[in-house]
């Protein structure tokens, strides 16, 4: 495995096995040499909580993995703090190929690593098999007063024999300080869907941005929204390719997922993920900037969970989904892997002492057994319906005031339902729970979902695809192969239905989606916290917001249904035609979730980026072009107290504005002044810039959004891109109470 390189191709394999798909060894025999440190993939750093120790400091924690040849030596990692910023603590130094100080073993600051000298993290083994090892450094950092350089590297590792350099590999990173909420980087869809020129594209060239910005102003935190790579081209070019082209729905349904494919799948899988998360620019970002991530259908397979019950039952679509989660927990959550996901199809004895897997053939696994929960994960009570796993919801902090709730809404979906009713339970008990210990510290919650959920209805094409006249298309694609592209490979359906069905949107999902909204806003009401929604997979960018009809006319900073959801999709894969994004403009009507709150997207882009031609005249509010979210604390105190609804004789006007109508009347302009001149213009345009608008004084709440949007995809190898901005307004308490309609909507 050579170091980070520019770039590979979806799907292509350097991880060997034969033709009859017994797993055969590449190199060395697949096991590196005693001693040796060579990595295949990593380092990767990842995210999970925040704590408070016995001696009451306030610790981040995370952790970093790095995958090696089985059976090398044990690695090490050296841990130290580079620098403060800001204010009158340790200076800011320049991390090299090493990083002074004494060793230690963190004993000066109790188990965690020590602010003043270098701290040596012990390796924890997660997994093994007879080629690769998962290596997991935990790591607990204390805050301080103010944002901290952190840096690590991993003495004597290297990259294999095509490395240009055996320098030690070393990487830093940034923890907010004990009084800040973090800097937030936000992305989606990751990756290429089957058919796309890969070179016509540049491949992960928005990377470059993220970084270019992370050098002016570090992210604490990088939000993958599901999608981190496409698995897609294993039908295409990997193990399901015959299974794939068989022409018998049903022999592809009664197709067995015997021990060839299920070692066949398994190398593809690994292969992915190690030569994407592998790839520059991709890769540096993979080790500086902490990772919270959750998984969609293209981590899995295009569709997965949204295709008809008795095809995401046949045993090579489960056997599928059980190696994805395998190393979906183990390259993105650092996290062994369930016993029951490694081994699929053959009868095994397990011992879990050890966490070894032995199967009939002979092959042995390493699982260190997940003896203890990690606090930040809600799990299911029961197991998906095509999984034997349950979901992994995340719930985590993100700096002084801003909590975290990740939604796994892949692990129990089907067709017509998103998560089981105990799970929604289960999640709004910890969010209260949570929110509940220190009333009013939290101003604002971030909830991860991987589709959006205000977004414009398509229910017509839904329709349109379930008519009867493409039931006769169909028969026709069958017996004289007609219209072929119009349907999938898997279930026969047309193509893009899976896609509608996946959206809380559709009809199918209508009723569980109303009830998911209405519970959020008793919990803003219940607990003064504003809710913002982020969301990905439609390929463009857009920011819906839900909000109390104007004739109630509240005041936005008091208003408990307001909220946001960011759309930013993709990072990495083309974006929709023009013409699809205009018919999402066309499309946004005022929807009423309820007869109290309306919805609809904001008009948020101005102009097209730079001087290209990306979108119609009437369309501000869906921007077909490769994109990524920053997500920022507002920082000075403009408040608009003015009702959506009322007039603005007694705004108080952010600083870059001459007016703030903020009536709201229309759903599309700006229901308060942190929506005046949102777009270019706008103060949070630049992701970098603080906007000063709506934070209260020293204690935050407000949040500037900022989406940073691709110029020219095809010229630019260096993925440039042009800001558009406004500001999510906080929610003060209310000191009167507003209508919440009938109780029963809470429950």
């Amino acid at each position: 495995m050579s170091q980070p390189r520019e770039q590979r191709l979806p799907g292509s394999h350097n991880r060997q096995h034969s033709s009859d798909g017994v797993r055969q060894s590449s190199g060395n025999q697949g096991v590196g040499r005693t001693g040796d440190l060579e990595i295949k993939c990593g380092p990767l750093i990842r995210y999970t909580r925040m704590s408070t120790a016995s001696d009451n400091t306030r610790l981040w924690h995370g952790s970093v993995l790095v995958v090696m040849n089985s059976g090398s030596g044990t690695p090490g990692l050296r841990l130290s703090c580079v620098g403060r910023i800001g204010g009158d603590g340790i200076s800011e130094n320049t991390m090299s190929n090493g990083l002074d100080g004494q060793i230690t073993d963190g004993s000066e600051g109790g188990s965690y690593a020590s602010v003043k000298s270098t701290t040596n993290v012990p390796a924890k083994k997660l997994f093994e098999d007879v080629q690769m090892v998962f290596w997991r450094f935990d790591l607990e950092i204390p805050l301080q007063e103010n944002e901290a350089h952190w840096g690590y590297d991993l003495p004597g590792a290297h990259y294999g024999s095509g490395s240009v350099s055996n320098d030690l590999i070393s990487r830093d990173f940034y923890v907010p300080s004990k009084h800040q909420s973090m800097r937030i980087m936000f992305n989606s869809c990751n990756g290429f869907s089957v058919g796309t020129d890969v070179d016509a594209w540049a491949g992960l060239t928005l990377w470059n941005d993220v970084l270019r910005i992370h050098k002016r102003k570090p992210f604490h935190v990088m939000i993958g929204g599901g999608d981190q790579l496409y698995n897609d081209h294993i039908r295409v070019d990997g193990p399901l390719r015959e299974w794939a082209e068989e022409k018998s729905p049903h022999q592809r349904r009664i197709h067995p997922f015997d021990e060839q494919l299920r070692q066949g799948c398994d190398d593809y899988f690994f292969n992915n993920y190690v030569n994407w998360f592998m790839t520059e620019p991709f890769a540096t970002a993979n080790g500086q900037i902490p990772q919270v991530n959750i998984w969609d259908d293209h981590d899995i397979i295009d569709g997965f969970g949204s295709y008809t019950d008795h095809f995401m039952r046949t045993p090579v679509f489960v056997g599928i989904g059980h190696i994805a989660f395998k190393y979906y927990m183990l390259f993105q959550h650092h996290t062994p892997p369930p016993v029951a996901s490694n081994i699929l199809s053959a009868p095994r004895i397990t011992n879990h002492g050890t966490g070894l897997d032995s199967m009939r053939d002979g092959y042995n696994a390493y699982v260190m057994p997940e003896t203890e929960i990690d606090p930040s994960w809600i799990l299911g009570n029961s197991p998906g319906p095509y999984l034997t796993q349950k979901s992994r919801n995340i719930y985590t902090q993100l700096g002084k005031r801003i909590a975290f709730l990740g939604v796994d809404a892949r692990t129990e979906r089907t067709r017509h339902k998103v998560n089981y009713d105990e799970t929604y339970d289960l999640i709004f008990d910890r969010l209260n729970l949570e929110l509940g210990r220190t009333p009013g510290e939290i101003k604002h919650l971030i909830i991860l979902l991987g589709v959006p959920i205000a977004y414009p209805r398509l229910v017509w094409l839904e329709n349109i695809f379930r008519s009867p006249i493409v039931g006769l298309i169909r028969f026709f694609n069958k017996r004289f192969g007609i219209a072929n592209s119009l349907f999938n490979k898997f279930d026969g359906e047309v193509d893009l239905l899976d896609d509608l069905d996946d959206h809380y949107t559709a009809q199918t999902h209508k009723r569980e989606r109303n009830l998911f909204l209405h519970r959020l806003q008793g919990l803003m009401q219940q607990h003064s916290v504003r809710i913002t929604i982020l969301g990905g997979d439609v390929h463009l960018a857009a920011a819906g917001r839900l909000y109390s009809e104007p004739d109630l006319k509240i005041p936005t900073i008091q208003d408990h249904r307001y909220m946001v959801n960011v759309i930013s999709s993709a990072i990495t894969n083309k974006p929709p035609p023009q013409a699809i994004a205009n018919m999402i403009a066309r499309r946004n009507k005022i929807h009423h979730l309820d007869k109290e709150t309306d919805e609809t997207l904001l008009d948020l882009f101005n102009k097209d980026p730079g001087d290209s031609t990306k979108t119609a005249k009437y369309n501000r509010c869906a921007m077909p072009s490769r994109n990524f979210a920053i997500i920022t604390e507002s920082t000075n105190p403009h408040r608009a107290l003015v009702a959506n609804g009322g007039d603005n004789k007694n705004a108080f006007l952010p600083s870059n504005t001459t007016t703030a109508t903020a009536t709201g009347k229309s759903g599309r302009s700006a229901l308060h002044a942190g929506e005046e001149a949102a777009g270019t213009d706008h103060p949070a345009a630049s992701g970098v810039d603080e906007s000063g608008i709506f934070a209260e004084l020293g204690d935050g709440g407000g949040l500037d959004i900022t989406y940073r949007v691709e110029i020219n995809a095809n010229r630019d190898r260096d993925g440039r891109t042009e800001g558009y901005g406004f500001t999510s307004e906080w929610m003060l308490f209310s000191c009167f109470l507003v209508h919440l309609g009938t109780s029963s909507e809470w429950r």
